[in-house]
């Protein structure tokens, strides 16, 4: 009875705290007010018809010179008609507003003067962190279908002068400074637009898919708009509304901030954050992150067999590897995805099960939304496949007649290929118990087709389109739903969902972190320390706005020369080898057997892949200079890894220092064999750090920072 009544009490006691918390929004007939603490933002409501404007919006402390006293707030086009929060509405209802991901905030319902439109603006803020995240749900009313074009999801006015002459624009990933007016592409997933003067800015993330995303600043006017592309634009987004449906957007979020000199302080601190804990990415979700990983397809590309691969797992179970994936060759045909019986006689099951039996996870190259003319799937169905402006069916990701390689169709998802591949892809993770999929090739737009009239599908057929515009965003929408419903079958499924397939050249963003797990991001080749730079580069220059696990960087080979080089530059995103393992010598292998076994260490003791921030005092990776990364746990303070490297600088030492520790906790720092280099506590080695000499003019340390 004594413990029943324990825990009652504790029930009771958790029931309060939650129902005793401050909600994030309150309103009344005339206004809206969104505050969590960190940040405050308020809403001007219609009353007996009127706009719905944004009034103010801040940081709670402080001032924030950026906006103007009345802003648009959204802004869209329905049959070429223009709808925005400065229109006249009429207020429905507001209601309390919440997520799975600790987000409260309000849904204000408005119905548009004409009566065609009912629309809702969702809101939501997150605890301790400055973010307002909003999209919006669109519901037809009328009798007609709808055409819905050019969707600002956000819509702010900018204050005269001072905004837009002495801003930076950071965009690409937030790396690349710009001033003056800037309209965004597929890669602006995230842009901090900071003046250095007032020591504020705004944080923008668009969580838009690929080529629909768009972002602008101070482009036709003293604006910023994020959401979705406009009719104008090399990809437009378009959708079409039948009578009594409604569109829901892709979320996007902003964050203001003040007091910050350098605009790297949010993209080190306030968007990782939000990003690991209330977005909803699938990296977030994994119990067990990958820690090292191997590629079959450098160097033997399609020219791989059972006897191959066999051996191959032998050799890459040796030197530690935890993963094994088996990339493209392993199948008869694009689209029908049987085993190629010439190649593996006995099916992929034996070789699967030989992978387990060495103690790695099995994994599987896969394309998508790919057929080839002579598949089963494409002689019975060939109206599931994209048409080209002239009628005729072709492939999305490259001109493969031009690339002398054999022909292969694109399907459009937006047809029966989505039940067809769904069922295939289950049926192939059921047989062999598969942990990983690499989903490759372009279903929207190609990396490698520079015309963007060569994208999407112009089939007037097709259920899930009603025209070429409309179809870029269905294919997203359902590869979307595919990758989902594969994670329901297996929550722990890792997806690798490649830069061909989210349609842009190194390609990763927000809406597919929040389906798929990680990006295949590259090939780079070649033995020499230019590999290393460039897989350093790319993990700067993509992270921290994106997760660095997420980050798939080929394709280092295991057999090169200087190949540790590869694997300590790889350590700062996921780290994944490709080669022939067989060339090793046992010393090599063993070697190799000792970082995997370290990583893995790392990973269980400070969960390394779930973080990673720039070193302060190292920049941006390049030739003759030094550059670095640290990947501390930065919810429990624990420690984590710090990389530094030499590239060719004719400095032989710096003093490494690190950030985000317990400024009173007292830390060692160590080598990777558990030596002692220095103790000292958090603040100390935030001020005045260690010396990390490096004789060798391009090479690399990786070290251990723990306070256990």
């Amino acid at each position: 009875m004594k413990k029943h009544l324990t825990l009652l009490l504790g029930y009771i006691l958790i029931a309060s705290s939650v129902t005793s918390a401050q909600p994030y929004a309150s309103w009344t007939k005339a206004e809206l007010k969104l505050n969590n603490g960190v940040v405050e933002r308020t809403i001007k409501l219609p009353v007996n018809k009127g706009s719905f404007i944004t009034t103010l919006y801040k940081p709670v402390q402080g001032d924030f010179k950026y906006l103007l006293a009345e802003n648009t707030d959204f802004q869209f086009e329905i049959n070429n008609k223009i709808y925005s929060g400065k229109g006249n509405w009429d207020l429905k209802s507001v209601e309390k507003h919440t997520d799975s991901k600790s987000g409260d905030g309000a849904a204000v319902t408005l119905v548009s003067e004409d009566k065609k439109i009912e629309l809702t603006v969702q809101f939501l803020l997150y605890p301790n962190l400055p973010v307002v995240r909003k999209n919006l749900v669109i519901k037809n009313l009328s009798d007609n279908t709808l055409q819905l074009e050019s969707v600002d999801i956000e819509k702010f006015e900018l204050s005269f002068y001072y905004a837009s002459t002495f801003s930076w624009v950071c965009h690409d990933y937030g790396r690349r400074r710009s001033v003056g007016p800037y309209d965004g592409n597929m890669q602006d997933a995230l842009i901090t637009v900071h003046n250095s003067d007032w020591q504020q800015g705004i944080v923008i993330g668009n969580e838009a898919p690929g080529a629909m995303k768009h972002t602008s600043v101070f482009w036709n006017d003293l604006d910023l708009n994020i959401g979705l592309t406009h009719k104008d634009a090399r990809f437009p987004f378009r959708k079409y509304i039948g009578k009594g449906e409604s569109f829901t957007t892709p979320q996007v979020f902003t964050m203001v901030y003040n007091n910050h000199k350098d605009p790297d302080e949010m993209l080190n601190t306030a968007v990782p954050d939000f990003v690991r804990k209330h977005m909803g990415i699938r990296l977030s979700e994994l119990k067990q992150k990958p820690t090292f990983v191997y590629n079959t397809w450098t160097p033997f590309g399609k020219n791989i067999n059972e006897k191959l691969v066999m051996e191959l797992a032998k050799a890459a179970a040796d030197a530690g590897m935890k993963e094994f994936i088996i990339d493209e060759g392993w199948q008869d045909f694009y689209g029908d995805w049987g085993v190629d019986k010439k190649k593996f006689p006995n099916g992929l099951k034996p070789i699967f099960d030989y992978i387990k039996s060495l103690g790695m996870k099995p994994r599987l190259w896969v394309s998508v939304g790919s057929a080839s003319p002579e598949s089963k799937v494409y002689q019975n169905h060939p109206e599931w496949f994209v048409k080209s402006k002239d009628g005729k069916p072709f492939s999305i990701v490259i001109d493969w007649d031009k690339a002398g390689q054999e022909n292969k169709y694109t399907a459009c998802f937006g047809t029966g290929w989505y039940g067809y591949i769904n069922k295939v892809i289950a049926g192939l993770i059921a047989e062999h118990g598969l942990e990983y999929l690499k989903l490759d090739f372009s279903i929207v737009s190609s990396p490698y087709r520079q015309n963007p009239a060569e994208s999407g599908c112009y089939a007037t057929g097709h259920s899930g389109h009603k025209d070429h515009a409309e179809s870029l965003f269905t294919n997203y929408e359902y590869m979307w739903k595919l990758f989902d419903a594969l994670h329901l079958l297996k929550p722990d499924l890792f997806i690798d969902c490649t830069f061909e397939t989210m349609g842009g050249v190194q390609l990763i963003d927000y809406a597919m972190l929040k389906h798929a797990d990680g990006n295949w991001l590259s090939n780079f080749n070649g033995p020499e320390e230019k590999i290393d730079l460039r897989i350093r580069n790319m993990a700067w220059w993509r992270s921290p706005a994106m997760p660095a696990t997420a980050l798939v960087i080929g394709n280092p080979e295991m057999q090169d020369d200087g190949w540790d080089l590869h694997i300590k530059s790889l350590a700062g995103a996921l780290p994944i080898m490709l080669g022939d393992p067989r060339k090793l010598t046992a010393p090599d292998l063993k070697k190799y057997r000792g970082f995997a076994d370290w990583l893995q260490l790392m990973e269980n003791r400070y969960q390394i892949m779930s973080f990673r921030q720039d070193l302060p005092g190292f920049g941006e990776p390049m030739e003759g200079m030094w550059d670095g990364f640290q990947r501390m746990n930065t919810d429990t303070k624990s420690g984590g890894i710090v990389g530094v490297f030499r590239h060719g600088s004719p400095d032989i030492k710096r003093i490494v220092r690190v950030n985000f520790l317990d400024a009173e906790k007292t830390y060692q720092v160590k080598q990777m064999d558990g030596k002692v280099i220095v103790t000292q506590t958090g603040k100390e080695l935030g001020v005045k750090g260690f010396e990390v000499p490096i004789n060798k003019l391009y090479d690399g340390e990786l070290f251990e920072i723990s306070n256990q």
